[in-house]
């Protein structure tokens, strides 16, 4: 068995247009992209749950725009990106998506003292051991782990708006998600990148009831901030009236009938030509500068229904009856105050474990108002992949990435679930009951989706975790401020070369280019590896040959005598077989060990070593691909269980492929750690 890696690409570069907007916010290191390299995506994964639905119409979506790359590898799909956002965002421009996203929705980080680790429970039943996945500092958010000073955010902030902006379509829009921690400065920016004439709406949502704080009023709300053009897509939409604001209006009683109703205003300010500017019962609004909202053939016809108010003072203003057995039924129109969708708890069926999950109803409402059913949504802070479903069941298209992989994994068996109900249903109905279930959500646009890797961001994760393990280890203290060192050990400075390449004479020499520019600099010099080739020692030797002040001190983190040997990994080890039994193949998974995930259960336990009874419960999911063509992964089987107490099978039967066809096994653990191995058949 082998483990399989796709290979890579150059990158290129692509152009992002100067921000134009007023007024505009000024930060250390403030700087524009005018050009940002876009490298390559690699091809990790496909999924595809069609053949259920073979033959019946998807919903309405225009695919001649799609990039003809992904078209030419039928690939009309949903697209799952693995990767910084910001790498991802240059890799959409420059294949082919400028100006087609429909809807942005981002949640991006905003609390520095947020707690973004999410909680893993090892599967079976209630009462299970409880880890800690993928670690803040270290692994989850490697992305905004340097950002939390006020300038790098706003930097880091500034980047993004300005590639998602480059891809916002003219009559789409655009939602960032927020709280009242950075709210006012991340207002300012979109006011500079978008243009304050594109600012639609602040919408609060209270997402607590109440917050106990002794020294302030409690915060319960978070803030969305919608920008976009005036051709943008608006779909109004309803709410539920609540009991408060029916008790408040609807105070009055239609006499005969009994029926309850509020009273509506019939004008509206300025004065208008036609219909709607003549007088009307010997009324003419255009005395107070006002005109009729309706023209008075309309007002005719209402107060022949009856639907007039008429107060019982003379003079008094006509009004228009609002009945409130058809405000219940029609409901309210959606304001931007919204009380009624209720967040992420800890009963609620939506739980994931991601402490700063959105409720699904909340990103559907805006997904509705700004868009119609085939357009593109795309959300690059994807987290649990709350957008990408919701996407997915109203019927649009869906673009979504992420730097955690733990995230995309999780909303990959998301997505799968979804689509395959979806397949079930359509091919469990006919056409003409199609047709006929009007109030049904539009068919889903696609019934399939790929995931795809960014500059290799598996080992980009990696080189992060291991620069913070080793200044833990060797007492380096990080400088945050300083673009070339990584900090201090001592009097001495210290540089971590990338851990993705060994250190060469290359590196040193940017070394030595460094110092010339620091004419005043006499500290020596601590350089970090994860490997040396032989010419770079030569050249320290050479260097550090007679020389007083500046002299470099090499560490090698796996063979160095005093402070190496630490950074270690074992992958996960998988015990499986594939047998042929007929026009069957049969594999059987007989034992799966997760190093890391035993090493976070010892590190939590203590003197007390925490036992795995069955190696199901470290197993999130398992994947087959029945026909593996050594690059990509096709879905051809999953077992993913629906609940947490659930354990995944390890024994499945496949129809038999042709002889000396491939079939590949991933096993993903509770970590999101992932093996595949491969089996010829």
């Amino acid at each position: 068995m082998t483990d399989t890696t796709p290979a890579a690409k150059k990158p290129t570069d692509v152009t992002i247009s100067r921000a134009k907007g007023r007024p505009m916010l000024s930060w250390v290191g403030k700087k524009p992209l005018g050009r940002v390299t876009a490298f390559p995506a690699q091809l990790m994964e496909r999924f595809s749950a069609a053949d259920a639905a073979q033959g019946l119409p998807l919903g309405a979506a225009d695919w001649s725009k799609w990039p003809k790359n992904l078209q030419q590898q039928d690939l009309q799909g949903g697209l799952l990106y693995h990767g910084d956002n910001k790498e991802v965002l240059a890799h959409l421009l420059a294949n082919g998506f400028r100006g087609q996203v429909k809807l942005i929705y981002i949640d991006p980080p905003f609390d520095s003292g947020a707690d973004y680790v999410r909680k893993v429970q090892l599967r079976g039943p209630k009462g299970t051991l409880k880890i800690d996945g993928e670690d803040y500092a270290l692994g989850e958010q490697v992305q905004y782990t340097d950002i939390w000073s006020n300038d790098n955010y706003l930097q880091f902030m500034y980047e993004r708006l300005l590639m998602l902006k480059e891809l916002l379509s003219l009559d789409g829009a655009i939602y960032l998600h927020c709280d009242p921690s950075r709210n006012s400065y991340l207002r300012i920016l979109m006011d500079e990148v978008f243009g304050p004439d594109a600012f639609v709406n602040e919408i609060v949502w209270q997402r607590l009831s109440a917050h106990n704080d002794s020294a302030r009023y409690g915060i319960i709300h978070d803030t969305i901030y919608y920008y976009g053009g005036s051709d943008r897509v608006w779909n109004p939409q309803r709410t539920e009236l609540r009991d408060t604001y029916v008790q408040q209006f609807f105070d009055q009683v239609e006499d005969g009938t009994g029926r309850q109703y509020s009273r509506s205003d019939l004008t509206a300010r300025g004065l208008r030509n036609g219909e709607t500017g003549k007088s009307w019962r010997g009324i003419n609004p255009g005395e107070k500068g006002n005109h009729w909202k309706v023209g008075v053939s309309k007002l005719d016809e209402w107060e022949a229904e009856g639907r007039i108010h008429w107060p019982k003072a003379d003079g008094g203003m006509p009004r228009l009856k609002r009945y409130l057995d058809e405000a219940l039924e029609q409901g309210g129109t959606a304001q931007d105050i919204w009380l009624d969708i209720k967040p992420i708890h800890n009963q609620s069926q939506e739980l994931l474990g991601y402490p700063t999950q959105k409720p699904e109803a909340l990103v559907s409402r805006i997904i509705n108002a700004s868009t119609n059913a085939g357009d593109i949504v795309l959300d690059c802070f994807l987290g649990s992949g709350t957008t990408a479903l919701a996407a997915q069941k109203l019927g649009r298209r869906w673009i979504g990435c992420d730097i955690n992989k733990g995230a995309i994994q999780t909303t990959a068996k998301r997505l799968q679930g979804v689509m395959r109900e979806q397949a079930q249903e359509l091919s469990s109905v006919t056409q003409g009951e199609l047709i006929a279930q009007m109030d049904a959500p539009p068919a889903p646009c696609q019934l399939s989706f790929s995931t795809w890797r960014v500059n290799d961001y598996d080992l980009h994760i990696q080189h992060n975790e291991a620069v913070e393990l080793a200044c833990e280890h060797l007492g380096i203290t990080r400088t945050r401020t300083d673009p070339f060192f990584d900090g201090t050990q001592g009097n001495k400075l210290a540089k971590i070369i990338p851990l993705n390449h060994p250190l060469t004479p290359l590196d040193l020499e940017a070394l030595r280019t460094e110092l010339k520019n620091r004419p005043e600099e006499e500290r020596d010099l601590l350089v970090v590896s994860l490997g040396q080739e032989h010419k770079a020692r030569e050249w320290v030797a050479h260097y550090n040959h007679n020389r007083p002040i500046n002299k470099i001190h090499l560490i090698e983190l796996r063979t160095d005598r005093k402070a190496g040997g630490f950074i270690k990994h074992e992958p996960m080890s998988v015990q499986a077989s594939v047998q042929r039994n007929g026009d069957k193949l049969v594999l059987q998974i007989d034992d799966v060990v997760s190093p890391s995930i035993i090493a976070r259960l010892d590190l939590q336990e203590g003197i007390f070593r925490a036992q795995i009874p069955d190696w199901r419960a470290v197993v999130d999911c398992v994947l087959i691909d029945a026909n593996h063509d050594g690059e990509v992964f096709n879905v051809t089987l999953a077992d993913v269980p629906e609940r947490k107490q659930d354990l995944v099978s390890g024994r499945y039967e496949l129809p038999a492929p042709l002889l000396g066809a491939k079939v590949a096994i991933k096993v993903i653990d509770m970590l999101g750690e992932e093996r595949t191995v491969v089996f010829a058949s």
